[in-house]
């Protein structure tokens, strides 16, 4: 990115006026609106301190980058503003401002605004050059230094068996210090006579990404970061872990320190351990971080949902319903249905946010709009029936599990999509992202979904024949297959079935006190929260603190017959969660059908537990569960 071609002479200012923030912005975006790059000034004015409100873009030095890609912008434009006395900023060093950079990107641009701020760190680090900005007498004089600077050779010469370290930069928002800190510790190397690698971790993605080899080969690694970057590739080499702020400022520090023999050696829990295993250890690492990106960008939904649902079953209870209305528990008076409504809605996101988040993190921004369909396909399915298909009308959905699926594979359809579009001419990047990328990524995406779906509702219709053939024979046995149904996806179409099955026998067993069948599928299904509770609560060791703040959750959505509480925990860890679940679950549908105990309710937990048979046995029978499925995923989950 040229910021030659971005700065405009008549919009620059090399007298600036104003005294305070606000004032600097209505100055410079009065000169952007006379010069025509811009069609409305509020608007604008919106959009910086917008993005200002999130933190400062005053990055210390005297040096501020205000920005906004907004709807107002007519053409991508860098103004330029210097104030001899200087501006009160809050800038992040507290120090006056004399130095404004404004860039006024359209809405529909890619990522200009990025690749300037990039640029424009770059270049306010070269020796020298900042001085001459200061100096600069007229317009053409700022845009020659660009134009200068932009075309000069680099003369560094740095020998090939010179010292080698890699390095990688990262600041909270992306942007302007993270290639302030890489430009630095180039510098400073190029002095010292040191060859380095310097990877970025910006805004628009990861730049200059470290390989294996070039770590293997680094002889230390220097971190300058204030955000999480991928740490256990760097298991066993000397490292420097500092802020940002250091990678800037004290470049030849962090590099003498990496340099040292006594530079601390990083030790990684998730280190590999032989190089037999190293491409399998990568590929679960990568599904691993993956899954977690999706599972935790949904954990709200769930609880705030969730937490709500249960709030609308417990005002119906408190209030009361008549018997003849009990399938509309929960709905039946207007404060409990509007209760309903807002977790519907925070549910309604559950899916499409997991998929949407895991698909982000395999493919970056790209892979979002493709994730949050193949969610919202999962959740909502099909109706195949004006295709031609007899499918009786019904939607076709799949799932958690679904949409967990689908996430990969929306992530993998935005990858292959960016590897087919990589030769494309660098001047079509922006189509690429505002055309190619969703139209096809939802499209593809839309149509892989079907694979999914549509075997998906054949298990549907298969569980609920199988279930109709069980109807008369032994209630243990059935209590046992409803339980553990109600735990094998949590929410999918298995618990679905299990539950719709349940809810079918209601009508014919209000006269006889309830169904039997309908209280085993509830406590099937209220064992899995409650499980994770116990797991959480016992094996404490094992779970992070936000896992044990989820397992705090779980016992009010358990108590509710939330059972997707638990998806947060079966989605991460599938291999022994679900099992764990499916046990404890069967167990306490098992002893509900031994002993007759019947419900009267399709759904809310201990809400209801008033309209069971025996409520006090029923409770045990749950706790029973809940405890024998906590203590095996406690067990064979991993420390």
């Amino acid at each position: 990115m040229k910021i030659s071609e971005l700065l405009v002479p008549e919009v620059m200012i090399l007298d600036l006026k104003a005294k305070t923030k606000q004032a600097a912005f209505e100055e410079m975006i009065n000169r952007l609106y006379e010069a025509g790059r811009i069609t409305d000034k509020k608007v604008f004015l919106e959009g910086i301190l917008a993005r200002e409100s999130q933190t400062t873009t005053g990055l210390g030095d005297g040096i501020a980058m205000p920005h906004a890609k907004n709807s107002a912008v007519k053409m991508p434009t860098v103004a330029f503003a210097r104030s001899t006395a200087g501006v009160d900023y809050q800038a992040m060093d507290g120090q006056p401002v004399h130095l404004l950079f404004m860039i006024a990107v359209p809405a529909n641009a890619n990522n200009t605004h990025l690749e300037a701020l990039a640029s424009l760190s770059r270049y306010l680090l070269q020796d020298g050059f900042m001085d001459k900005l200061k100096q600069a007498t007229t317009p053409d004089d700022v845009v020659n230094l660009f134009t200068t600077q932009e075309t000069a050779p680099n003369t560094a010469h740095v020998e090939d068996d010179a010292p080698y370290l890699v390095a990688v930069t990262a600041c909270t928002t992306g942007i302007a210090h993270t290639y302030m800190a890489e430009e630095a510790l180039k510098k400073e190397a190029d002095k010292l006579g040191i060859r380095i690698k310097v990877e970025t971790n910006g805004a628009g993605g990861v730049g200059n990404k470290l390989t294996d080899s070039d770590i293997a080969h680094a002889q230390g690694v220097i971190i300058a970061a204030d955000k999480k970057v991928e740490m256990a590739r760097f298991d066993g080499k000397p490292l420097i872990n500092r802020p940002v702020a250091d990678g800037i400022r004290k470049p030849d520090e962090l590099i003498e320190l990496a340099l040292r023999q006594t530079a601390p050696i990083y030790h990684s829990q998730e280190a590999k351990t032989t190089n037999s295993s190293e491409t399998t250890q990568s590929i679960g690492k990568a599904f691993y971080r993956h899954l977690m990106s999706g599972v935790s960008s949904m954990l709200p939904f769930v609880i705030g949902g969730g937490i709500a649902i249960a709030f609308a079953f417990l005002i119906d209870q408190s209030l009361g319903v008549p018997k003849d209305a009990l399938s509309s528990l929960g709905t039946y008076h207007p404060i409990a249905a509007f209760f309903k409504q807002i977790g519907g809605a925070a549910f309604g996101f559950m899916l499409p946010v997991l998929a949407g988040y895991i698909a982000y993190s395999i493919a970056e921004k790209p892979g979002l709009v493709a994730g949050f369909v193949a969610g919202a396909l999962a959740a909502n399915g099909y109706n195949l029936y004006n295709v031609g298909l007899d499918v009786k009308h019904m939607p076709i959905p799949s799932g958690f599990l679904g949409a967990l699926v689908g996430g990969f594979l929306a992530g993998g359809i935005m990858l292959l999509l960016k590897k087919l579009f990589q030769s494309l001419p660098k001047s079509l990047d922006g189509i690429k992202s505002i055309l190619f990328y969703p139209v096809l990524g939802v499209l593809l995406t839309g149509f892989a979904m079907l694979l999914i779906n549509i075997p998906m509702s054949a298990i549907n219709t298969g569980l609920n024949h199988f279930l109709s053939g069980l109807s008369g024979t032994n209630a243990v046995l059935l209590g046992i297959i409803l339980g553990g149904m109600m735990a094998i996806d949590m929410g999918g179409p298995v618990n679905k079935a299990a539950y719709v099955f349940g809810t079918g026998t209601l009508a014919a067993t209000v006269a006889t006190g309830g169904s039997n069948i309908m209280a085993a599928v509830m406590a099937g299904g209220m064992v899995p929260p409650l499980a994770v509770f116990v797991a959480t609560l016992i094996f404490k060791q094992k779970f992070d603190q936000q896992e044990r703040q989820a397992g705090l959750t779980n016992i009010v959505m358990g108590l509710s017959f939330i059972t997707e509480g638990a998806i947060p925990f079966a989605a991460a860890d599938p291999a022994r969660a679900i099992p764990s679940f499916m046990v404890g679950s069967a167990v306490a549908g098992g002893l509900v059908g031994l002993t007759g105990i019947k419900l009267l309710a399709p759904h809310g937990g201990i809400f209801v537990i008033a309209l069971t048979s025996s409520p006090l046995l029923y409770l045990v029978f749950i706790g029973i569960g809940a405890i024998i499925s906590g203590v095996v995923f406690g067990l064979l989950k991993k420390g």
